[in-house]
């Protein structure tokens, strides 16, 4: 049994020790809003929130998550309000296939979390090796900067 702490909520699941902890997400709690894209932590769609710091999920074992707090894109979804950076991304219309964007998503929170005023070179660093091929780069880093504007 694995016990872990995701989107504020305990959960003891019978898992493998080896199993990566995203598919424990999708396929064994259901929360697909976290995507496989590489499977060697190389392009970020797969990126979560450990204790505040954006990771791969895709190639790191669920035992080394226990005890610490799991912050998935679906804790951030309120069909009340959207989460600053979730509403910079509609506004600037980054999305296109959508794909990366959880991954996306998750890591510039992490960014503001920490630098609430990033500059380019701060944005350029958080972003770095999240993929999107469909090139919207220049909308994701207007987005960041937009959302580090909101009060």
């Amino acid at each position: 049994m694995i016990n872990l702490k995701i989107n504020n909520q305990q959960h003891q699941l019978e898992a493998p020790a080896s199993m990566p902890l995203l598919w424990v997400l999708r396929d064994l709690l259901g929360l697909t809003g976290t995507k496989y894209g590489c499977g060697i932590g190389q392009c970020g769609a797969c990126t979560v929130l450990l204790d505040g710091e954006p990771i791969r999920s895709c190639s790191l074992p669920v035992s080394a998550f226990e005890g610490k707090s799991i912050q998935t894109i679906e804790h951030f979804a309120n069909s009340e309000k959207l989460h600053p950076v979730q509403k910079a991304w509609v506004e600037e219309d980054v999305a296109q296939c959508g794909y990366c964007q959880s991954g996306q998503i998750m890591a510039a929170i992490a960014l503001l979390d920490k630098n609430s005023k990033p500059s380019e070179e701060d944005i350029q660093g958080a972003m770095n090796g999240h993929l999107c091929r469909c090139g919207t780069y220049p909308r994701i880093k207007k987005a960041i900067q937009k959302a580090a504007n909101y009060e």
